[in-house]
C-alpha cells in the first residue's frame, strides 16, 4: 500500500485501483496530460524506470526494442512510449511469450494519437487508467474514502466540506488548478500564472511539434477560444469563428488538442424515452487553471464577466468529477444532455452500471431554487425510476432537499469527509 503521507508522496485515486489490481494484470497504461503526476505515480511502483524521451536510453529502445526490454528487472516503468511507439509491440511480445499474472510493466504517455491506430498491439494485454489533475479530494488526503457518485447512487446524504469556501473561494481555487506543482508547490499567484502560462506555451509549440505542424499564432487563438466556451456544447463553427480560422482547421485542432489530453470532448447523452436532443459534444479543458491563464485574468476578472465565471465553475467542478468517476465502484459514464434550440439541458449526466442515471448542474449561485433544478425535475419526470438522484451544485455554504430525489449541495460536498 501507499499512503499519503509516505516520503512527501500525495496519494492518487488511482494508487486505490493499482492496489486492487497490480497483483492480477501484467501491464498498465496510465495516460494523461503533461505535469499531472503520471511518472511520478509509476515510479513509485517500478523497479526500473526507462525515459524514452531521453535521446541516451530512447536509442537502444528505438534500434531494438525486444532486446532492449529483455532481463531488465520488472517492474519496468517505460515512460513516454510515444517517443519510440515501437516498445508497445515489444511489451506485447514479452506478455505472450512470459505471461504474469502480476505487475510486468507500467507505461505512461502524454498523447493518445496513436492509441486508436487499427494495429493497437495492446488489446487484450494491458489495462489502460486515466490520470488526471490532483482534485481537491486527493489534495486533502482521502483517497480512500467513497467517490461521490457512489455516494449519490446510494442516496446517502451530502454535507459541506469543512472550511467550505465561498464564491471568491471557488474561483480561487479553480486558478490554483490540479496540476500538482502550482497547487501543492507554489502560494504565490504571480508564479502559478507563470507557471500556467508557460505550461501552455510548451504545449502549443515544442508538444504539438510531436504529432503535427501547426501554425502557433492561429493554434493559440483556437486555444483561447475553447477557454472562452469551455464547459458548452459547441461545433466548429463557433470555434473557428471565434478564433479566425475555417471549420476544417477548427475540426483539426480539436482532434489534436484532444489527443494532447488537455481537451475534454463529453459526448452527447441519448435516450429513446427522450426528444430533439443535440448530438453535439461538451467542450471542457480539463484544468480551469488554463482558462484563466489563456485568457492572462485573475479572479477579480473573473468574477466580475458572468459567462466567464459560469464556464470556470463548471470546467472546476467537471475536472473533480472527471477524476471521480475513474475510480467510482458504480462505474458512471459521463455524457451531457441538451434538447434543440436550448431548451431544456443537463450540465452533466452519469450513467451508471446497470443504466441507472444520475444528473448534475452546476449553478454559481449561493442560493439555488427550484428553478435551478428544472431540467433535472424534467429529467426525473422522463426517465422515471431509472433516474436515481440529481443534484445541484452551488457555491453556497448548505445542503438541502430541493425535491423528491434531487438536493441542493455545496461544490464541496465532492470532497467534503465521508464515512
Amino acid at each position: 500500500m501507499i499512503h499519503a503521507s509516505i516520503g512527501g508522496y500525495r496519494e492518487r485515486l488511482v494508487d486505490v485501483a493499482l492496489d486492487r489490481l497490480v497483483d492480477q494484470l501484467p501491464v498498465f497504461l496510465i495516460v494523461g496530460p503533461r505535469a499531472v503526476g503520471k511518472t511520478y505515480t509509476a515510479t513509485r511502483r517500478a523497479a526500473t524506470v526507462v525515459r524514452l524521451d531521453v535521446p541516451g536510453q530512447a536509442a537502444a529502445f528505438a534500434a531494438d526494442p525486444d532486446a532492449a526490454l529483455r532481463g531488465l528487472p520488472e517492474p519496468v516503468l517505460l515512460d513516454e512510449w510515444q517517443v519510440v511507439p515501437g516498445v508497445l509491440g515489444a511489451v506485447k511480445r514479452a506478455v505472450d511469450a512470459r505471461g504474469r499474472s502480476s505487475a510486468r510493466f507500467f507505461i505512461t504517455g502524454s498523447v493518445r494519437s496513436e492509441l486508436d491506430e487499427e494495429l493497437w498491439p495492446g488489446t487484450g494485454r494491458l489495462l489502460r487508467i486515466n490520470l488526471y489533475g490532483m482534485t481537491l479530494r486527493e489534495q486533502l488526503g482521502r483517497t480512500r474514502q467513497r467517490s461521490i457518485f457512489d455516494a449519490l447512487a446510494d442516496g446517502a446524504d451530502l454535507a459541506p466540506a469543512e472550511d467550505s469556501p465561498d464564491l471568491r473561494g471557488y474561483v480561487d481555487l479553480a486558478r490554483r488548478g490540479a496540476f500538482p506543482v502550482p497547487a501543492l508547490q507554489l502560494d504565490d499567484s504571480a508564479t502559478r500564472d507563470a507557471w500556467l502560462e508557460s505550461y501552455i506555451e510548451q504545449l502549443l509549440t515544442h508538444d504539438v511539434a510531436q504529432l503535427d505542424e501547426r501554425d502557433p499564432v492561429r493554434l493559440r487563438r483556437f486555444f483561447e477560444a475553447c477557454a472562452i466556451n469551455s464547459a458548452e456544447s459547441v461545433d466548429g463553427t463557433t470555434l473557428a469563428a471565434a478564433a479566425g480560422i475555417n471549420q476544417r482547421t477548427a475540426d483539426a485542432y480539436t482532434r489534436l488538442l484532444s489527443d494532447l489530453l488537455v481537451l475534454d470532448e463529453v459526448p452527447a447523452y441519448f435516450s429513446n424515452r427522450l426528444k430533439r436532443l443535440v448530438k453535439r459534444r461538451k467542450l471542457y479543458l480539463v484544468d480551469p487553471a488554463l482558462i484563466a491563464a489563456a485568457l492572462r485574468t485573475d479572479s477579480n476578472g473573473v468574477l466580475l464577466d458572468g459567462a466567464l465565471l459560469g464556464h470556470v465553475v463548471d470546467t472546476f467542478v467537471a475536472a473533480q468529477l472527471r477524476a471521480e468517476a475513474a475510480v467510482a465502484e458504480s462505474r458512471p459514464r459521463l455524457y451531457h444532455l441538451r434538447q434543440e434550440g436550448g431548451r431544456r439541458g443537463v450540465d452533466l449526466v452519469a450513467e451508471m452500471a446497470g443504466g441507472k442515471i444520475v444528473g448534475v448542474e452546476v449553478k454559481a449561485t449561493s442560493v439555488p431554487s427550484r428553478k435551478d433544478a428544472r431540467h433535472l425535475v424534467w429529467l426525473r419526470d422522463e426517465l422515471g425510476d431509472d433516474f436515481v438522484r440529481g443534484v445541484v451544485f452551488h457555491t453556497g455554504p448548505t445542503a438541502f432537499a430541493l425535491t423528491d430525489r434531487i438536493v441542493a449541495a455545496p461544490i464541496s460536498s465532492i470532497w467534503a469527509r465521508r464515512d
